[in-house]
């Protein structure tokens, strides 16, 4: 056989080896009358295991392009294209050739660990079930009348929950806005696709912070679109840098959580917030953010977001009730200039015809409520709970083992083990441990860092999380 596997290329060996087949098949090198050579005989040819072979005809006969029978060996089928031969599609041809990428290997296993073991859970970014304001909801879902439609709502969102949200985000955020120019998404998650997906083309160059969680996102790589980075300290991100992007690439949009960031927890300071805002104006440079923790702040400080500073209309920006009330409300909004609303509704009506009118309801008469400003002040009590043992449970089980920064909001905390470990290896031994958490490096970290989140577990098990962390690093370590 003239052909000779890849062993540099990241498709599989027996990938290769069925394409290879199946190309021959079509150009007449393997012929119908002629048997394919055996497994053992072409595994030992190509210098390769046997059982690769034996996934490379599996994959082949699933197709309906080969036969295998006992004593008369493997052979082309006769029947490729005839109405007798039943062919099942190669669906790892397919899941491979999609444009939209799947997540990182190791954050789809971070998920199905969460869904599927009984883990302590410092990797999960959401509110553990007792954070959830449950009395509330359940008074709203079961004691009073749902006076929405069942049909389909207005494409941007019901107009009774835009109208909601406006007198909201001027109330707890200090932004000026209108029903008009709210877009209703199914979290903060859809929102981003949006606007990746209408406003950006492939080739366009964005800036993100390094670290960040958008670099877990594959959205921009599916879209086509370039990141570049923008390195964080414990003021943010610094603005001279976005100047320096903006002359080099030309980048045409800034991605930012200035408000105790993901995964940092860092707070940008208001003197860096006004002077990235002045950038966009200068470059014309739009900017997207991402604001899930700004009500969360430990020392009673009300935060000033980038769109409460913007004068210009030149910030987009995206919140949720993910983060602050119940993730599976799924309910989101984007705050922008009316045209680009319309834009992106558009887009959205395209995907799912609109946000589900019920869970809009139970949110518009939460938001509404008397109880949602005091469900926020028990749960920044709450999760401050939580960020101090976390804080306590690092100093006194890991000490000098690791650096990690206290941040006064949200629920992350990031940490640096000071020596150097295999990331896998530890991520693997901390999972058959008990407890998992976020490896530094799927949010564009450099090595060594890990993110811990405090908003899922209580402080008990956070401690223990923590332990077990300290017993699977010193287990690789030793």
């Amino acid at each position: 056989m003239d052909w000779k596997p890849d062993r540099e290329s990241k498709i599989p060996i027996y990938k290769q080896l069925a394409d290879y087949i199946e190309n021959g098949i079509a150009d007449g090198t393997f012929p119908p009358d002629k048997p394919l050579p055996s497994e053992r005989g072409l595994a030992k040819e190509l210098g390769i295991n046997r059982s690769t072979v034996i996934s490379a005809y599996d994959e082949l006969e699933a197709n309906g392009l080969i036969d295998r029978n006992r004593g008369s060996g493997t052979t082309v089928s006769k029947d490729i294209w005839g109405i007798a031969k039943k062919r099942i599609p190669s669906w790892n041809r397919y899941i491979e050739a999609g444009s939209f990428l799947p997540n990182l290997p190791v954050t789809q296993r971070i998920h199905k660990e969460m869904v599927e073991q009984n883990l302590i859970n410092l990797a999960s970014g959401e509110l553990s079930q007792d954070l959830f304001p449950m009395t509330s909801l359940r008074e709203i879902t079961f004691n009073r009348s749902f006076i929405g439609t069942l049909g389909y709502d207005h494409p941007q969102g019901n107009a009774i929950l835009r109208q909601t949200l406006t007198n909201h985000v001027k109330q707890f955020r200090s932004i000026e806005t209108n029903p008009s120019s709210i877009l209703i998404t199914s979290g903060a998650q859809q929102a981003l696709h949006l606007v990746v997906q209408c406003l950006l083309k492939p080739g366009d160059g964005v800036a993100i912070a390094n670290p960040s969680y958008h670099y877990n996102l594959p959205v921009f790589k599916s879209a086509g679109i370039k990141t570049y980075s923008l390195k964080m300290d414990k003021e943010g991100i610094n603005p001279l840098d976005i100047t320096t992007l903006y002359k080099k690439h030309r980048i045409r949009m800034i991605f930012m959580n200035p408000i105790y960031q993901n995964p940092t927890g860092t707070l940008m300071s208001e003197e860096r917030r006004k002077k990235v805002l002045e950038l966009s104006s200068e470059y014309g440079i739009p900017i997207v953010e991402d604001d899930p923790y700004s009500l969360t702040s430990f020392t009673g400080e009300k935060m000033q977001t980038l769109k409460s500073l913007d004068r210009n209309g030149n910030v987009l920006y995206i919140s949720s009730l993910t983060k602050i009330v119940a993730s599976g409300l799924r309910i989101g909004w984007i705050i922008g200039p009316k045209a680009v609303i319309e834009r992106l509704s558009d887009a959205k009506q395209q995907v799912d015809y609109g946000h589900a009118s019920y869970t809009q309801w139970i949110a518009n008469d939460f938001l509404d409520s008397s109880d949602f400003e005091y469900h926020i002040k028990n749960l920044v009590k709450q999760l401050e709970s939580r960020r101090n043992q976390i804080v306590v449970s690092l100093e006194s089980i890991l000490k000098d083992q690791v650096d990690f920064y206290i941040p006064n909001g949200g629920i992350h905390i990031w940490c640096r083990i000071k020596r150097e470990v295999n990331e896998n290896q530890l991520l693997e031994e901390s999972i058959k441990r008990g407890v998992i958490y976020v490896p530094g490096l799927t949010m564009g970290s450099e090595k060594g860092f890990v993110r811990f989140t405090f908003s899922r577990e209580k402080e008990k098990d956070i401690h223990e999380g923590i332990k077990r962390f300290a017993d699977a690093l010193n287990a690789i370590t030793k």
